[in-house]
């Protein structure tokens, strides 16, 4: 096998697709798909298997990805050493919930790419921390920023860097918008907007209710938060939400933080990596920049 199948593959691997693997590498689809066939042929095993119209990573082929993502890093840093120290060039893959991706990360983002302007960073969401945490291992994600309280694992590296407030909100008009204090009980018979299943803060949420006997029968679950939020302001229902994604719409009258009464454990945005993951240099650069720019010393 040679880096140019290698790295073939893990284009290949991450998109599930030849046709956009071709394009990425501005290679023949044909190439593409010679090129898988002979590193199937050299390793005597499958590694993709199509289903339907659909294109999936074989176990083998799950577990060849990590190596390949080793190797083709190693190729990547010992090109650059040879040529003196060119600038770093590759691919992060990095995971994010909506959250993180809008009111976050984007000062972080700009400042990377001013230090590595060749680096590619492709943002895959995760609507879940569940999820995410799953596409770590799995090695679909370089890194991932992940909402939950502090757990760590043996197959993870988790680094905390700031402590997220989470509000309750409702419309202004909402008939507990001025109520003094707003208890699990209150919520009996009301709608709530959930975010996807899986989700930390959700699964919270919903344990408190359920604590206190509550079952609000009308539930209503999105994928996009944003427009979780505007079904809110809307008068739909009652939703938890980071302070970061409703701060503004709070502020302005938007929305309406309820006065909620009830113990919640500390939630916090945390980076994350596999414990086995090659740390080439824009990566560990990535994390420490990370680290620097977005760890609030005073709540660690």
């Amino acid at each position: 096998m040679d880096i140019k199948q290698l790295n073939t593959f893990k284009i290949a691997a991450e998109t599930l697709n030849f046709t956009k693997t071709a394009k990425i590498l501005n290679f023949a689809q044909s190439s593409v798909t010679s090129q898988i066939k002979s590193l199937e042929k050299e390793l005597d095993a499958k590694l993709f298997e199509r289903l339907g119209k659909k294109l999936y990573l074989t176990e083998i082929g799950k577990q060849f990805k990590t190596y390949a993502d080793k190797m083709v890093n190693l190729s990547e840093e010992a090109k650059s050493i040879a040529t003196g120290g060119d600038e770093p060039s590759g691919t992060l893959i990095i995971g994010a919930q909506e959250s993180q991706c809008t009111y976050r990360l984007p000062p972080l983002l700009k400042e990377f790419q001013q230090q590595f302007p060749k680096v590619k960073l492709i943002f895959k969401p995760a609507h879940s921390d569940k999820i995410a945490k799953e596409q770590l291992l799995k090695g679909d994600l370089d890194v991932a920023f992940i909402m939950d309280e502090v757990r760590y694992t043996d197959s993870l590296v988790v680094e905390p860097l700031a402590k997220d407030e989470m509000k309750i909100v409702a419309s202004p008009d909402h008939r507990l918008a001025n109520h003094l204090e707003v208890y699990p009980q209150d919520l009996k018979d009301e709608t709530l907007l959930l975010t996807e299943t899986g989700c930390s803060y959700r699964t919270i949420f919903e344990n408190t209710l359920t604590k206190a006997e509550v079952y609000p029968s009308n539930r209503i679950e999105f994928v996009s938060i944003e427009a979780l939020k505007q079904c809110a302001i809307a008068g739909l229902g009652i939703a938890k939400l980071p302070y970061m994604a409703v701060e503004k719409d709070i502020s302005t009258g938007r929305l309406k933080e309820l006065k909620w009464q009830s113990d919640a454990p500390a939630f916090f945005t945390q980076i994350a990596w596999h414990k086995d993951k090659s740390m080439n240099l824009p990566l560990k650069s990535f994390i420490d920049l990370a680290c620097q720019m977005l760890k609030d010393k005073e709540e660690i």
